[in-house]
């Protein structure tokens, strides 16, 4: 199937078998399914309309800040918004469970992806944390794995002082309770990613309702939608994206009015460029059409005479094959001339011959007894 990454804007090609929840799906930026949603959500959330992470207005006047995001994601949130990228285990550092007091209700909105099943518990003061961090009118998106029925299921619910050990090479947890006693944990559960990704809890959607309730929430609302021209299709009723509304949230009206101002000044630009535009292209078009023209012009003149010359070389060939004919039969009319003249000097040849013959003989003849006898009597001359 063919889609557009709400992400980065390109356009996609994906089986429909590849389109899962932490599959990469776009070959352009690597977002998932869990993170194109995630966008979607929060432009539905804060203009109401699904637009393109590229196609957002730029408001500066809205805060937000995210929590171990990719930097691709947050360098493009930075662009649109006033947006600050944080991580529990380097700067910008940002701990939930035990914020600062300069971040007490600072931000419009919250991105929360993959975080809360890793927080220490209780999670429940986590939640409380970031709708202390919002505004009145302010929004939490939030993404974590989470099943449909039961309760919160908390792999540590004594966790107080802990760390990570790997004896033979195999990771376990050792937590020292408040009443001072040990306990170890084996079979734990690491979630890829940066920073500290041991899995606490597994949620439910009914506990997430109620913590996030408790947490000053007004309301909840589980992005169940599939939009599948931005390649968004989820294969379950779990573990699906979530806003959380602390108030109703709205967009500066005056930043709002500028993006818009701005946008029709793009509008009118780009109509103007685009005038331009085709005005070029009609005098590209017309100085074409008139060289074309020509060529056509001067391809007719150059196919008439090449069919002059053609019919010329005709004349001229058939003109040199009469003069060969003239030729082969003078040539032969020669040689048989030729051989009639040697046929004739053969015959004076042979006649001379004779006439040597004959007049030997009368000589002879002249010299007898019976000549010189004929003479006398006048019998001969």
């Amino acid at each position: 199937m063919q889609f557009v990454c709400n992400v980065c804007g390109a356009k996609c090609t994906s089986l429909p078998e590849e389109l899962r929840r932490e599959t990469e799906s776009c070959a352009e930026c690597g977002s998932s399914v869990r993170l194109r949603a995630l966008i979607a959500l929060l432009s539905h959330e804060i203009f109401g309309v699904l637009l393109t992470l590229p196609e957002f207005p730029v408001l500066k006047g809205i805060r937000g800040i995210g929590m171990s995001d990719a930097p691709d994601l947050a360098e493009r949130l930075a662009e649109k918004f006033d947006y600050t990228n944080t991580f529990y285990h380097q700067a910008p550092r940002l701990d939930v469970t035990n914020l600062d007091e300069r971040d007490l209700g600072r931000y419009d909105f919250i991105l929360s992806s993959e975080v809360m099943e890793h927080v220490p518990p209780p999670v429940e003061r986590a939640f409380a944390n970031l709708n202390a961090m919002l505004k009145p009118d302010g929004l939490l998106l939030l993404t974590t794995p989470y099943n449909l029925g039961g309760k919160t299921i908390e792999h540590f619910p004594e966790l107080h002082e802990y760390t990570l050990a790997s004896p033979g090479g195999r990771a376990v947890l050792v937590n020292r309770r408040r009443d001072g006693s040990l306990e170890v944990f084996d079979n734990l559960s690491f979630h890829g990613g940066l920073g500290s990704t041991l899995e606490m809890r597994v949620f439910t959607e009914e506990s997430l309702r109620e913590v996030l309730r408790r947490a000053g929430f007004r309301e909840l609302r589980f992005a169940t939608e599939t939009w599948p021209e931005y390649g968004i299709e989820h294969s379950g009723d779990w573990s699906l994206p979530m806003a959380a509304r602390k108030g109703h949230f709205h967009p500066p009206a005056a930043e709002l009015a500028l993006q818009y101002r701005e946008a029709c000044r793009l509008a009118e630009r780009t109509r103007y460029d685009l005038e331009q535009i085709e005005a070029e292209y009609k005098r590209h078009s017309a100085h074409h059409e008139l060289a074309h023209n020509q060529w056509v012009a001067e391809r007719a003149q150059n196919l008439a005479w090449i069919r002059k010359v053609e019919a010329d070389w005709e004349k001229r060939t058939e003109w040199a094959l009469d003069i060969e004919r003239a030729r082969k039969d003078a040539v032969a009319e020669f040689r048989r001339k030729e051989a009639s003249e040697v046929e004739a000097w053969q015959a004076v040849t042979g006649l001379s011959t004779q006439l040597e013959k004959v007049r030997s003989e009368l000589a002879r003849l002249r010299a007898t007894r019976w000549f010189r006898l004929g003479r006398k009597l006048r019998a001969v001359d």
